[in-house]
This record gives structure tokens, C-alpha cells and sequence, in this order.
């Protein structure tokens, strides 16, 4: 391999998990669009997302690799369950408290990827991430403490958050071992399967209905979920799955820290959430913990 390879190499694979998580900061917006008493509950939009997403995977497949899907390995089993749990605690944190605190609170499960990792796969992080874990903590409690009228956060969907963020490290984790032996476009397909089949169980125990109440007369429930799948499923988590095959996990879990960025920027003026002082400089914080999680890669 070239020198100039290797060079596109080491770039190409961050410069992915970044765009999926540009994609992945539309999902709070769409969600909050989409859940309604008259269409589906956080959970139901959750699972025809999944559903809508797995034949446009399966023919990306087919187009991509030019043959059928290969057998899932045990870590992608493992992925896919841990993500469909992030995504049931996050979608009840996003319907409770703040857009922006659910999506920084839930950003803290990439950092977390680094002690994962450390713990399962023996890749101890740098002393450098010690810090930025400190730092990260005082910046989420300052995230929660902070807002006023129209941004306040919810202590409940706060701590729903942090329990999505404990998920979010494991998924990390689990793709990137899943991905040594697969595909990144039938990791994600197989991802999606699994999710879509933990997600038919969440439902039913969570109580929602399967289909939209205003369906048959009107289509509009499944417009968000469908929106979903384009964007957050299909483009946002294929990047991620995409890009990690090559990105180390903490550096992965500092990239997609985008994700609520660009979720607080749409939700600061379309649903009147605006952030006060504390709550933008704990917001703050906790991107400085992302950057400084990346200057050293874990040792080996």
C-alpha cells in the first residue's frame, strides 16, 4: 500500500463517522415531528424506522457486494440489541426533557466507548482521557442544572439519557469487533434486522400501537419514521458502521459529538428550547471532553 493510500486511509474512515453523525442530528427533530397522539408513540416511530430502512439496505447489499448478505457474527447480534435499547431511552429522554439535553446527555455514551473499550477489549485510554471524563461530567451537570422558561430540561428525561449513553458505549464497541469479519453496508443491514425485531417487543411492552391511529384514512404517521430511516438509518448510521471499520471507538465516540450540535442549533428555534449560560458552557465542556479524548489514541 502507497504512502498516499495509507494517508486517504486514515482520514477516509473519520471523515465518515463524522457525516453520519451530521446525518444522525437530524433524528431528535424528526422524531418530536413524528410522535403525535393522533400518528405513533417515540417507540412505534422506532421501529418503522428500522423496518423501512432494512429492503433499502438489503438491495445496497445486493448492489455493493454483488451477492446475498453474509451470517451475522454474535457481536452484531450483540450491537444491534444495545442500540435498539439506546434508541428506546433516548426517544422516552427526547419526548421529557429538552432536545438539546438529550442529545449532549446521550453524546456522553462515546466517551464512555473509551472505558468499554479498555474493559472488553483491553485497549487502555491515554491519561488524557481520565481528564476529559472530568471534564466531560462537570459539563453535564452544569447541562443539567442550567435552563430557564422554554429551555428547562426534565430531571427524568435527563437521567433517561445518561441510561441511552451507557447503550451507546456498548454498540460502539460491539460494531467495531463486528465489523473485522463484515462489510460495513451488511453490518448495517444485519444492525437494522436485529433492531427492528427488539424494537416489535418494545413496543407491544411499552403499550403503544403498532400502526398510526389516523391510519388508513391518512399516510402521515409514517412520513417521520420513513425520514428516519433515509437519513439517521440508512446514511447516518451506514457512515458510522462504514467508518469504524477503520477509526479507533473513542476516537469514533469523539466524531459523532456533532450530532447534538446540529440537533440543538434546528431545536433552539423551532421549538423555542434556547439554552442560558451554564447550559452552553456545560455544553461546551462536554465537546472539549470529546477533543480532548482524541489527542492520544488508546494505548495497545
Amino acid at each position: 500500500m502507497s504512502e498516499t493510500q495509507i494517508s486517504q486511509r486514515s482520514w477516509s474512515g473519520p471523515l465518515l463517522v463524522l457525516l453520519g453523525g451530521i446525518c444522525i442530528g437530524f433524528a431528535p427533530i424528526a422524531l418530536r415531528e413524528g410522535v403525535s397522539p393522533d400518528m405513533l408513540g417515540p417507540q412505534a416511530v422506532a421501529m418503522w424506522r428500522f423496518l423501512f430502512a432494512i429492503p433499502i439496505l438489503f438491495v445496497l447489499v445486493l448492489i455493493i457486494q454483488k451477492r446475498l448478505p453474509v451470517r451475522p457474527n454474535r457481536f452484531i447480534f450483540l450491537a444491534g440489541t444495545f442500540f435498539a435499547l439506546n434508541i428506546t431511552f433516548w426517544h422516552w429522554a427526547l419526548v421529557t426533557t429538552t432536545v438539546s439535553n438529550a442529545t449532549f446527555l446521550v453524546s456522553l455514551g462515546n466517551l464512555f466507548a473509551g472505558f468499554t473499550a479498555w474493559m472488553f477489549l483491553k485497549n487502555k485510554p491515554h491519561k488524557m482521557w481520565f481528564l476529559a471524563v472530568f471534564v466531560a461530567l462537570i459539563g453535564a451537570a452544569a447541562l443539567t442544572q442550567g435552563g430557564g422558561e422554554g429551555g428547562k430540561g426534565v430531571l427524568g428525561g435527563d437521567l433517561l439519557a445518561v441510561i441511552a449513553a451507557v447503550f451507546v458505549s456498548f454498540y460502539l464497541v460491539c460494531s467495531k469487533v463486528a465489523r473485522r469479519s463484515i462489510s460495513g453496508i451488511e453490518a448495517i443491514f444485519w444492525l437494522t434486522v436485529v433492531e427492528f425485531l427488539v424494537f416489535i417487543l418494545v413496543v407491544g411492552v411499552s403499550g403503544e400501537t403498532y400502526l398510526p391511529k389516523n391510519f388508513p384514512e391518512s399516510y402521515s404517521g409514517f412520513y417521520a419514521p420513513l425520514f428516519l430511516a433515509l437519513v439517521a438509518q440508512v446514511l447516518g448510521q451506514g457512515l458510522i458502521i462504514a467508518g469504524l471499520g477503520t477509526t479507533p471507538a473513542a476516537v469514533a465516540g469523539v466524531l459523532v459529538v456533532v450530532q447534538p450540535v446540529v440537533a440543538t442549533a434546528i431545536a433552539w428555534g423551532r421549538y423555542d428550547e434556547p439554552l442560558v449560560a451554564l447550559q452552553i458552557a456545560g455544553g461546551v465542556l462536554i465537546l472539549i471532553a470529546m477533543w480532548l479524548a482524541s489527542l492520544r489514541k488508546p494505548a495497545a
